[in-house]
């Protein structure tokens, strides 16, 4: 089958699934990956993700395991916090919405038990459709981190770049996609992050994508900032398109976007995940032509939800889901 010209995606997590919080064993992580992702598979979503279950962790509500999933296996780096360890992180006073640190740093790091390869290859079981991976970006981690080998926040950051990187050429899936949701609030470190994410990029070898939000906790936006800011590090990333949060953005942020390279597609945020509202395909389909209207309707690669659905009971994201595609389809039946 020949896909559309437009195509949706999901960005990663999937709401909770609550009868694997009951029993959380490798063969029922399993088979909720493959309905997740044969629901998404029925809404007709093109590239759908994993829904993210394997790392998914009901005792850390704040990331839902986004970044204890890397920091606790990598090699080098001590779980056990401390009081001491904490009010040394809360000393630093740029990352106010945790109160401890994911992890102190003790000495040179090491892969340790990340398996990132047999992680993707599992919800590659599940399915043969196409299907993207995710990860989180070497910036994001580094920031939650207490560094007490490194020194150097630089040589941290592009530690954990090399530790990816060195795992994401086998991964079995068609797409790669890494996420960042800490540089749209802190623009003035986009170079190191830069540098990190595109030595993973450098070695995959399927889809490559970026993700970027301005963050999600109960509905809130954790960061603040503009894409206007960030047009020069998007630009400076080796990717094939961006993914990102727009549904619940200022509609002048589509102006900054005219300016980023016409070499890396563009994926607009159409569904708001921060809101219960189940959208309309009309608005969906609206939403889109406006994002056309300004950025050009072949500079846009993809169109999916502003972030991942963690926070949302499925009732919700399976309808969203629904209307992201039909949405899709009511704008592409109109051009």
């Amino acid at each position: 089958m020949s896909l559309p010209l437009l195509q949706t995606t999901t960005v990663g997590s999937y709401s909770p699934i609550e009868w694997l919080l009951q029993a959380r064993t490798s063969q029922a992580v399993l088979d909720a990956t493959a309905v997740v992702i044969g629901t998404q598979t029925r809404a007709g979503i093109d590239l759908p993700t994993d829904g993210e279950l394997y790392r998914f962790d009901p005792d850390h509500p704040d990331t839902n395991g986004m970044i204890e999933y890397f920091t606790r296996q990598f090699g080098g780096i001590d779980s056990r916090v401390g009081v001491t360890d904490a009010a040394r992180f809360l000393a630093r006073q740029d990352f106010a919405w945790r109160n401890a640190p994911a992890g102190v740093v003790r000495e040179a790091l090491t892969e340790g038990t990340l398996d990132l390869v047999s992680a993707c290859a599992r919800s590659r079981s599940t399915t043969s459709g196409p299907l993207k991976f995710t990860l989180t970006s070497p910036y994001m981690l580094a920031r939650t981190l207490l560094d007490d080998h490194y020194g150097d926040f630089d040589a941290l950051c592009l530690a954990i770049g090399d530790l990816l990187a060195a795992q994401v050429a086998d991964l079995a899936c068609d797409c790669v996609q890494i996420d960042e949701a800490n540089i749209p609030g802190s623009p003035e470190n986009a170079p190191i992050a830069a540098a990190a994410i595109n030595r993973i990029l450098d070695r995959v070898r399927v889809q490559k994508a970026v993700h970027f939000c301005f963050g999600n906790y109960g509905g809130q936006t954790i960061q603040r900032g503009a894409w206007s800011a960030l047009v020069e590090f998007l630009n400076a990333l080796r990717c094939d398109h961006l993914v990102l949060e727009l549904a619940h953005r200022p509609q002048d942020d589509l102006q900054a976007l005219k300016d980023i390279d016409r070499r890396i597609g563009l994926g607009i945020g159409v569904i708001d995940i921060k809101v219960n509202h189940i959208e309309t395909p009309e608005e969906v389909a609206r939403r889109i032509e406006t994002a056309a209207a300004v950025l050009g309707p072949e500079r846009i690669a993809y169109v999916h939800p502003d972030c991942g659905f963690w926070m949302l009971k499925r009732s919700i994201t399976d309808r969203k889901l629904e209307a992201l595609v039909k949405g899709r389809d009511l704008y592409l039946g109109g051009h």
